[in-house]
């Protein structure tokens, strides 16, 4: 009797596997052919699942942003939880503080720019943005239900301010590790987050 095969894990295995490769051998490396090579499947087989690289990049990439969102979505507040550590801790899934978030952040930077040059991945880039950008703004908006941010805080300049500070500390991290150290960066984090409190 044929072995049932698991179509939606199968792809998120390759997906994974794609991840791999572009930490370890950069974007352009991430190849169909090498993809199967590294997932012990044959090329049609990947190609079973994936049309092109577009589409094998494309899932992979729309996996980062939907573990992220499932794992914001799963944080819950417990009233013995300090506000400000809740919002810090929803903000980490963002940052590379382990290597699972390490992994899915130098994903999303190689792809982001190959979206300079490969216009067909623009609309999912959008996307995630807009995500990222709700995400932060729920952030700053947590700090004003519980009625510990600042009177008078412009919302929308605060998401833009937060959402660039998160960006350039993920890159700073990535880049520059022993130098913007994992402590530098979450340090950093909290001493911005208390400057939007009274």
């Amino acid at each position: 009797m044929p072995k049932k095969v698991d179509h939606q894990k199968r792809k998120i295995q390759i997906a994974e596997t794609t991840w791999k490769v572009i930490v370890e051998e950069g974007l352009e490396q991430a190849t169909v052919r090498k993809i199967a090579q590294a997932s012990d499947l044959s090329v049609g087989a990947v190609r079973h699942y994936f049309a092109s690289q577009s589409e094998l990049l494309h899932f992979s990439m729309e996996l980062v942003s939907e573990r992220v969102i499932q794992r914001a979505k799963e944080r819950k507040f417990s009233k013995e939880q300090n506000p400000l550590e809740f919002v810090a801790e929803g903000i980490y899934e963002v940052l590379p503080i382990d290597e699972e978030r390490k992994i899915e952040m130098e994903v999303w930077l190689a792809f982001s720019a190959k979206v300079l040059i490969d216009k067909t991945l623009q609309e999912l880039s959008n996307k995630v943005y807009q995500d990222m950008h709700q995400g932060l703004k729920n952030v700053v908006q947590v700090l004003q239900l519980f009625e510990i941010a600042k009177e008078g805080l412009d919302l929308e300049l605060e998401v833009n301010r937060l959402h660039a500070i998160v960006d350039g500390m993920a890159m700073h991290h990535l880049l520059n590790p022993e130098q913007f150290t994992h402590e530098e960066m979450i340090k950093t984090l909290n001493y911005h987050l208390q400057s939007l409190l009274q």
